[in-house]
């Protein structure tokens, strides 16, 4: 009997992680009925961890109602694992750009008040572990308002508190730390992010990402100079330099913020997937990979999921397959990462909506034909 491991990531905007895995049982099974598949829903860190690594985990999703990244009310979710230990947040689904219409984006008042809630709400669930997926963000205020929510108190001249967003961090004055919310203490939070950007400076969190979350050059000018305070104050009351840490950047800062409020530890999201499914158990006794996105091209190997995939599959010596929606620049570069094949799914040339539409039929189809050769090599 031919064990197959499939871990894909999720086919955005057309398959998640988990029905990209259905799909492609459904065509090892035509091709080879007696097939032994272990199906792990894979991510990196990005949009479709929550859902990936529930499925994979057999946990559930959590439905909260949180503030959005400009105040509004948002229906979200955040993930509970099979171990009933570990949360995983995607803080796109309560502080992301694609929440805020373009003609309201302004990252002087975009809040991460919103992911400090789903941070709160599961520590209610008396978990141990929080896993944070970064990226996509629509805010630049290093985290305040999170750190806010978690009973941290970040005061002006006055002792007032700061109203939200990245424009009020140059009013402040001290931080407060003495009603931190007893249960994060003993709560270790991972951050699953691949960005090495710094918080402040030419290559820091305003320069590099606010143009596209609505900022004009004057404000990432005024944005930068408040994180570069808002640092100075934080090594200056808790003795912690966080400026520029390698990956204090992301997120519009929300990292920093986690680096100077909670305990943290910071990995590459598709490793924490990898962990948290324990693939390398499974991997090590397969016949065969599958794995895949919506396109491979030569950012694959920046901590794309299939990368991870691949990696592990070379460690232990087994064949990678990588199937994508479209095949893009650089993926000869890839051979020596561990693959051994890459295929686009598509059939023919189609519209956007069609070939997403498309998805789970063409990614069957591809995977039956891919397994009917290899019997035969077999």
């Amino acid at each position: 009997m031919t064990k197959y491991v499939l871990a894909p990531d999720s086919f955005k905007e057309s398959m998640t992680a988990k029905e990209v895995c259905e799909a492609m049982s459904k065509g090892i099974k035509k091709a080879d009925p007696t097939a032994d598949i272990i199906s792990v829903p894979m991510a990196d860190g990005g949009e479709g961890t929550v859902d990936s690594l529930v499925d994979a985990t057999q946990g559930e999703k959590i439905p909260v109602v949180v503030t959005g990244p400009i105040g509004q009310k948002v229906k979200t979710y955040y993930g509970l694992l099979g171990d009933d230990k570990t949360a995983v947040i995607e803080m796109t689904k309560a502080s992301g750009l694609e929440m805020v219409p373009k003609q309201k984006r302004n990252p002087l008042i975009t809040t991460t008040y919103g992911t400090g809630e789903l941070v709160k709400d599961a520590l209610k669930q008396g978990v141990k572990k929080i896993v944070v997926g970064l990226g996509g963000s629509a805010t630049n205020d290093g985290g305040a308002g999170m750190a806010q929510v978690l009973g941290i108190h970040l005061l002006d001249k006055n002792n007032h508190e700061l109203p939200i967003g990245g424009g009020a961090l140059k009013q402040l004055s001290k931080i407060d730390t003495n009603n931190l919310i007893s249960q994060l203490k003993d709560c270790k939070i991972i951050l699953a992010s691949d960005v090495t950007n710094p918080l402040t400076g030419p290559n820091g969190a305003s320069a590099v990402f606010d143009p596209q979350k609505g900022a004009t050059n004057a404000m990432v000018k005024e944005l930068d100079n408040n994180l570069h305070h808002y640092a100075k104050i934080i090594n200056h009351d808790l003795h912690k330099n966080i400026e520029k840490l390698p990956g204090a950047g992301a997120a519009g800062g929300l990292d920093a913020g986690f680096m100077a409020f909670t305990n943290y530890e910071m990995h590459k999201g598709v490793e924490i997937a990898i962990k948290i499914t324990k693939l390398a158990d499974k991997v090590k006794n397969a016949d065969y990979i599958f794995t895949g996105e919506g396109g491979t091209d030569f950012e694959t190997k920046f901590g794309k999921t299939p990368f991870g995939v691949s990696q592990l599959g070379q460690k232990y010596h087994k064949l990678v397959i990588s199937l994508a929606g479209f095949l893009g620049k650089g993926i000869d570069t890839l051979y020596d990462s561990g693959f051994t094949a890459f295929f686009s799914i598509l059939p023919g040339a189609c519209d956007l909506p069609t070939a997403l539409h498309n998805g789970p039929k063409n990614i069957t189809r591809t995977t039956e034909n891919i397994v009917r050769l290899l019997k035969i090599i077999k």
